[in-house]
């Protein structure tokens, strides 16, 4: 499932629950740290890929504030394919998704 920005992914996540969230930390209208903080609310335990290639600051500082809030990877971008697919392998090995994600 994909959203265009954060409120847009809330509302989708608000409808059916996902297993894992990737996101960015530039967005529009909702931005990846406020997506974050309100996703952590309503699912404290969920896991967050959080990717940023920057914007108004360096893209570390948004992954490093992103990494603060919990089971968070995070992702500088520009990322290869099989990085975001390691690091969702990661998540599936822990234990921490539902069965049947195929990657």
């Amino acid at each position: 499932t994909t959203a265009g920005d954060g409120e847009e992914g809330l509302a989708l996540f608000t409808s059916a629950p996902f297993d894992l969230v990737i996101t960015d930390m530039v967005m529009p209208v909702k931005d990846g740290l406020d997506t974050i903080l309100d996703l952590k609310k309503k699912a404290p335990g969920l896991p967050v890929i959080a990717m940023s290639g920057g914007g108004r600051i360096p893209k570390e500082r948004y992954l490093e504030v992103a990494k603060y809030l919990g089971n968070t990877k995070t992702l500088p971008k520009p990322f290869s394919r099989e990085e975001i697919v390691s690091l969702v392998r990661e998540h599936l090995a822990s234990g921490e998704f539902s069965e049947g994600i195929e990657v």
